[in-house]
C-alpha cells in the first residue's frame, strides 16, 4: 500500500490516527453527553456541539498562518497535541452536576472544549500540509527522471490522501465503542443497565417532580424498574442514575488523553522523516524577471479562485454530512431499536465503511485511469454530492412512509407505542453506507485538491481554509436538531436533500473551469 508513496506517509497517518481516535471518542458522545450531564435540550446541546466543531476547523486558519510564518510546522503540531491532551484531561474529571454547581461546571466543560479546539487548530491542517509537502518533494524527485515518471508521481497524490484518510478512520472506527463500554461497565458495577431515554426523564423529574407530564412520569417509573432501580424514591434514583451514567462517560475521556500522548510520541519519533520547509524559496523568487513574477501572481490568483469555489461547495457537504453527530445521532437514539446498541456506536458504521470501501474506490479510479477514462478531482466531488443527496432521499422517503412525526411529538407517545414504531438497524447501516461513499468522493480528494492548488508558501493557510469551510458547515449543523424536533422528520431530511442537490448542480457548472485551472 505504501510502496509507491513517500516514506513518511505511514508515520504521518499513524500520528493522525491516534489523535482522531481521541477526538472521535468525544465527538461520538458530545451532544448526548451534554444532554445527559447537564439536562440541556437537544437544541442547546446541538448549538454547543456545532460551535465546538466549527471552532476546531476554523482555528486551523490561525494555526496554518502560525506554521507558514514560522516555517515550524513540526513544532506547531507538537504543541497542538499537548494542548488537546490538557482539554481532554479536564473533561475526564467526574463531577456530578447539581443546581448549585451547574453553571461553573458547564463553563469548565466549555473551557475544555476550547482547549481541544485550539490544539486541533494547531495540529490538523498543518499535518495535512506536511503530507502535501511530502508529495511536492516526491514529484520533484520524479521530475528528474522524466515527464512520464512525473505524471505517474502526480497520479499518486489522490491515492496518498485516500490512504491517509483510511488511517483517520481506523481511529474513528474503534472510538465510538469506548464511551458505551465504559458507561455500561460502570452502570453494571452499580447493579444498573443502560437506557437511552432515562437521562432526559431523570432531569425532567429533578426539575419538575410530580408536575412533569403524566405520560413521562409513567415512562420514568417503567424504565426505572427495567434498568434495576427503585421507584420508592424517584428523586434519589434519578440523581444516582445520572451520576453513574455520566461518570462512565467521563472515564472514556481518559482514553482520549492517552491517545494524544501516543500521537505525540509517534510524531516526535518520526520528525526527521518529515519535510522541513526552509526559506530557500525567498532567494529563488529574487531570480525571477518581472514578467515571470506577474505570470506567477496571475496563476496563483486563478488557483486561489478555484480553491474558494470548491470551499463553497464543501461548506454545504459538511453541513449535511456532520449531522452524524447531531440529528442522525438523535434519530438513532429516538427512532431506531437500540436496546442492545448504544446510539453512539452507530457512528462506528461510517469509519467501518471508509476502511472497507476505500480500496474498492481506489481500484475503481485506478481502473478508469488505466482505460483512459480518468475522472478529475472536481468531477469526483460532483458525484459525491449526488450520492449524499441520494442518502437523504432514502431517509426522507423512509420517514414519510413510516409516518414519523417530529421527535418532540414522538417522545410523547407511550413507551410501548414508540417501541412498535422504531426502525430496524438496517436503516442506519444503509444510510451510512451511502454517506460514506459520498464522503470518499469528497473529503480525501478535497485534501488532495487543496495540496495541488496551494502555493508553496501558503500550504498551511490553504489547508486551514479547507478546514475553515468545514467549520462554516459545522456552524450550521445545529439547524438539524431544531428541524428534527419541530417538524415531521421527513421534512428535516428533505432540507438536506435539497442542499446536496443544489450544491451538486453548482459544482457541475464549474467543473470545466476547475479542470482547466488545475491542469
Amino acid at each position: 500500500m505504501f510502496k509507491n508513496h513517500p516514506k513518511g506517509l505511514l508515520l504521518a497517518a499513524l500520528s493522525n490516527m491516534g489523535e482522531r481516535f481521541g477526538y472521535y471518542i468525544m465527538n461520538a458522545v458530545l451532544v448526548l453527553f451534554l444532554c445527559s450531564k447537564f439536562g440541556l435540550s437537544d437544541e442547546t446541546s446541538g448549538v454547543i456541539g456545532s460551535v465546538f466543531l466549527a471552532a476546531i476547523y476554523v482555528l486551523s486558519l490561525p494555526g496554518g498562518v502560525i506554521a507558514d510564518r514560522t516555517r515550524n510546522y513540526k513544532g506547531t503540531i507538537s504543541w497542538g497535541l499537548v494542548i488537546m491532551a490538557l482539554g481532554y484531561a479536564i473533561l475526564a474529571i467526574p463531577i456530578l452536576a447539581t443546581a448549585d454547581n451547574r453553571t461553573w461546571l458547564l463553563a469548565l466543560t466549555i473551557l475544555a472544549l476550547t482547549l481541544i479546539a485550539c490544539g486541533n487548530g494547531l495540529f490538523k491542517g498543518n499535518l495535512q500540509a506536511i503530507v502535501g509537502q511530502m508529495y511536492d518533494n516526491f514529484e520533484a524527485e520524479a521530475a528528474k527522471q522524466g515527464p512520464e515518471r512525473l505524471k505517474w508521481a502526480q497520479g499518486q497524490r489522490d491515492a496518498g490522501f485516500q490512504i491517509f484518510y483510511v488511517f483517520i478512520n481506523i481511529g474513528a472506527l474503534a472510538a465510538p465503542f469506548i464511551a458505551p463500554l465504559l458507561r455500561g461497565w460502570w452502570l453494571g458495577r452499580h447493579g444498573l443497565v443502560y437506557n437511552a431515554d432515562l437521562p432526559k426523564l431523570c432531569h425532567e423529574y429533578i426539575n419538575k417532580g410530580a408536575q412533569m407530564p403524566a405520560e413521562h412520569l409513567t415512562n420514568l417509573n417503567v424504565l426505572a424498574e427495567k434498568v434495576g432501580g427503585s421507584t420508592a424514591d424517584l428523586s434519589a434514583f434519578c440523581t444516582q442514575y445520572l451520576d453513574i451514567f455520566n461518570t462512565g462517560v467521563h472515564y472514556s475521556f481518559i482514553a482520549s488523553v492517552l491517545m494524544m500522548i501516543v500521537s505525540l510520541l509517534i510524531f516526535v519519533g518520526a520528525k526527521k522523516m518529515f519535510p522541513t520547509p526552509g526559506k530557500k524559496e525567498t532567494a529563488a523568487v529574487a531570480e525571477y524577471t518581472e514578467e515571470e513574477k506577474k505570470t506567477m501572481a496571475k496563476e496563483i490568483k486563478q488557483r486561489m479562485y478555484a480553491l474558494f469555489a470548491v470551499l463553497g461547495i464543501a461548506v454545504f457537504f459538511w453541513f449535511s454530512f456532520h449531522q452524524n453527530g447531531q440529528s442522525l445521532s438523535l434519530f438513532a437514539r429516538d427512532f431506531v431499536v437500540t436496546d442492545t446498541i448504544a446510539p453512539e456506536i452507530w457512528q462506528a458504521v461510517n469509519p467501518f465503511f471508509v476502511i472497507v470501501l476505500t480500496p474498492v474506490i481506489m481500484w475503481l479510479f485506478s481502473m478508469l485511469t488505466a482505460r483512459g477514462h480518468a475522472i478529475s478531482t472536481p468531477r469526483k466531488i460532483v458525484y459525491g454530492m449526488g450520492i449524499a443527496a441520494l442518502a437523504y432521499l432514502f431517509l426522507a422517503v423512509f420517514s414519510y412512509v413510516q409516518g414519523y412525526p417530529s421527535a418532540q411529538n414522538f417522545l410523547l407517545l407511550p413507551e410501548a407505542t414508540r417501541a412498535g414504531l422504531k426502525a430496524a438497524p438496517w436503516v442506519l447501516i444503509f444510510l451510512y453506507f451511502l454517506l460514506t461513499v459520498a464522503e470518499l468522493f469528497i473529503s480525501p480528494l478535497g485534501l488532495s485538491f487543496v495540496s495541488k492548488v496551494a502555493p508553496k508558501h501558503l500550504q498551511g493557510l490553504c489547508q486551514g481554509l479547507w478546514l475553515g469551510a468545514t467549520a462554516a458547515g459545522n456552524l450550521l449543523i445545529w439547524i438539524g436538531p431544531v428541524m428534527y424536533n419541530a417538524w415531521p422528520i421527513w421534512l428535516c431530511w428533505t432540507v438536506f436533500l435539497i442542499v446536496c442537490l443544489i450544491s451538486m448542480g453548482v459544482m457541475y457548472g464549474m467543473v470545466g473551469w476547475l479542470e482547466r485551472t488545475t491542469e
